[in-house]
């Protein structure tokens, strides 16, 4: 699916189109992967979510299925479809305990966390 391209040539504006570009792309092949792993979902996380991304930023993803070892089947199909560099596999459960707690590290995820697709 191609965007139309940005009105302007400002930095700012070509960095805006090619940061949706990247996240249409995503969420295409990510609803693709979901389809095949029913009540799985997944999330974007890190510097891509945040939107202050590089070209030497690597694609976070969270895996979440109803058991972790759903979590780990949809992990790896996002690893062999090359969808994320870095795939976090959670249960249902984990995830939603995780996300609450008092860790930076998880409060820093769910902040920024973006939901590619759900299932």
């Amino acid at each position: 699916m191609a965007l139309p391209a940005p009105t302007s040539n400002s930095l700012a504006e070509l960095r805006k189109h090619k940061l949706e570009q990247r996240l249409a792309e995503l969420q295409q092949k990510a609803e693709h992967l979901v389809v095949q792993h029913r009540g799985s979902s997944l999330w974007l996380f890190g510097s891509l979510a945040r939107g202050d991304w590089d070209a030497y930023s690597d694609v976070d993803m969270l895996a979440i299925a109803a058991t972790p070892a759903d979590a780990e089947t949809l992990a790896d199909a996002v690893l062999s479809h090359q969808l994320a560099d870095d795939v976090l596999a959670l249960s249902t459960s984990d995830w939603d305990r995780l996300r609450c707690s008092q860790d930076p590290y998880w409060q820093a995820i769910d902040r920024d966390v973006r939901i590619l697709a759900k299932g």
